[in-house]
């Protein structure tokens, strides 16, 4: 067979990779159990060449065989689907990916997998997706969704990929830093008209609970005899208790007045004079937050404040992790945000810890200065 340039090889029995007469694309040529193995590798670069005859090497030395030929992206679609199904995955975690895949089909649905691979497709797709004016970081969780279906085809038995999907993610904007202090939490509360937003306000100040959470909490999870809340659906999975401030029980237990235990815990009155449970309460907490000259602050920014607040008063981290529900310390670490305010007080902690050292007087200087002059000369 021609060939127009020479060989790679890898160590003896690992195979080569050569492409050619008249290609660009590489190809692949092993031998497992005395048998000879030559495909294309369909890409151009060196480097993926190698890496898919590493991985068939490795699939043939242990049987796991792939008809990757039969193997499109919607089928890993709809493996993914079954798996998350069977797994218990949360309805809401199901419902985000599907509009994921809502966006990834069109463009990978009929796509080969062993195509999709190429990081040509993944460049073409976030290329498409820039000029939708989608942001960064959706397009990085839509493809974070492709690249869970292909380390589930991966862990397959048989194999339907060859290889786990790796992407390049695009440059995000910086995390939101906004968060609350005392003084405007104070402000924020005074102005609040509504019970259940003047709740809410207190419990995401205090423990930095999520909305999602506290709009799914019901008046059984307010234990007022122990003086506990407690969150049993979370993000995370975690069910979650914690101590009831004195703020937070009076809050709570004007709440919970009235209600069975399965009723909704936050709830507010319509003009007929129902009580409903509420479901947003955007344009209250937008009144709420101009009213107190805070315009523009997102309810979401009172757990950063939560956080910090808990780190300041010198909570120990893991304790505040399980306060807030944080499961990985990254996430926490961008929650634990530091003021202007914080480093004025790291400043005049310097400065009262200097002031304890023994001064020397600029009489001191002068003389020690002389002194070791002399010696040099001397």
């Amino acid at each position: 067979m021609d060939s127009t340039e020479k060989k790679t090889r890898g160590k003896r029995g690992q195979g080569c990779i050569y492409r050619r007469k008249g290609s660009r694309n590489w190809w692949i040529k092993f031998s497992v159990r005395g048998q000879t193995y030559q495909e294309p590798a369909n890409t151009e670069s060196k480097k993926e060449a190698l890496n898919f005859l590493k991985k068939r090497v490795g699939e043939e030395s242990t049987g796991m065989v792939i008809d990757s030929e039969n193997v499109t992206v919607s089928v890993l679609k709809e493996n993914l689907t079954k798996a998350w199904e069977r797994e218990g995955r949360k309805e809401s975690t199901r419902e985000w990916a599907e509009r994921c895949w809502n966006r990834l089909l069109p463009y990978f649905g009929k796509m080969r997998a062993t195509d999709a691979l190429r990081s040509a497709a993944i460049q073409g797709y976030q290329d498409k997706r820039s000029a939708e004016k989608a942001a960064n970081g959706t397009i990085n969780r839509e493809l974070a969704v492709l690249s869970c279906a292909f380390t589930l085809g991966y862990e397959h038995t048989p194999r339907l990929v060859p290889e786990k999907l790796h992407f390049k993610r695009l440059k995000e904007s910086e995390a939101r830093k906004g968060f609350i202090e005392e003084k405007e939490y104070r402000l924020l509360a005074a102005k609040c008209k509504e019970p259940f937003m003047r709740a809410m306000l207190a419990l995401g100040y205090t423990y930095g609970f999520r909305k999602a959470e506290l709009l799914g909490m019901k008046v059984c999870n307010v234990d007022l005899l122990r003086g506990t809340v407690g969150i049993y659906t979370s993000k995370n999975g975690d069910a979650r208790k914690v101590s009831l401030t004195k703020e937070a029980e009076q809050l709570l237990a004007a709440c919970i007045a009235g209600k069975d235990q399965e009723e909704a815990l936050f709830t507010r009155r319509e003009l007929s004079g129902k009580q409903v449970p509420v479901a947003d309460f955007r344009g209250t907490w937008d009144t709420l937050t101009e009213a107190a000259g805070c315009a523009g602050l997102l309810f979401h920014d009172l757990r950063r404040s939560a956080v910090r607040n808990m780190v300041r008063a010198g909570i120990p981290e893991t304790v505040c992790m399980k306060i807030s529900g944080h499961k990985t310390r990254d996430v926490f670490d961008r929650y634990d945000i530091s003021s202007e305010r914080d480093l004025i007080d790291a400043a005049k902690k310097l400065e009262s810890a200097q002031s304890s050292y023994s001064l020397v007087t600029a009489d001191e200087i002068d003389s020690n200065t002389v002194a070791a002059q002399n010696e040099t000369i001397q």
